[in-house]
């Protein structure tokens, strides 16, 4: 995305277009797969815009959050992560997480949609989102555990 499709985006959720918000928007497009801390991205916002202060990425960032433009993601750590929302899908996406490296592996495939639509037709619960976080390994570090 740039700067003109971040203003449209802002303008039709009803926001004013800020400095603030196009840096943050632009730090995230700019970053596509990483899951930015809040301080990681102040730190990036920075180096362009050094008299912004912590406090703004935080508001900017929970104004973002709210109005669906990025993610919110926790990792079952004790920080928050965002990532910029791919606007054409229903859901986000997911996230494969090691537990040996930590490395997290973000993918598209939705195969809830049948589970959704059960769920929708049995209790009648329509579910608007969901977030899936697998456990496992990636393949470096099974290969080093196969070679122990």
């Amino acid at each position: 995305m740039n700067q003109e499709d971040f203003k449209v985006l802002l303008r039709d959720k009803g926001l004013k277009v800020t400095s603030q918000r196009l840096l943050v928007l632009q730090v995230m497009a700019e970053h596509p797969g990483e899951h930015l801390t809040t301080e990681e991205i102040y730190d990036m916002v920075k180096q362009t815009n050094p008299e912004i202060g912590l406090a703004t990425i935080y508001r900017t960032v929970q104004v973002l959050v709210d109005l669906h433009l990025i993610d919110k993601i926790n990792f079952d750590e004790d920080v928050a992560r965002y990532e910029l929302r791919n606007q054409n899908t229903k859901h986000h996406h997911h996230h494969a997480i090691c537990l040996g490296c930590s490395k997290v592996i973000s993918f598209e495939d939705d195969l809830l949609e049948n589970l959704e639509a059960a769920v929708d037709e049995r209790i009648g619960f329509k579910v608007m989102d969901h977030e899936v976080k697998l456990y496992g390994y990636c393949s470096e570090c099974r290969k080093k555990m196969e070679q122990q």
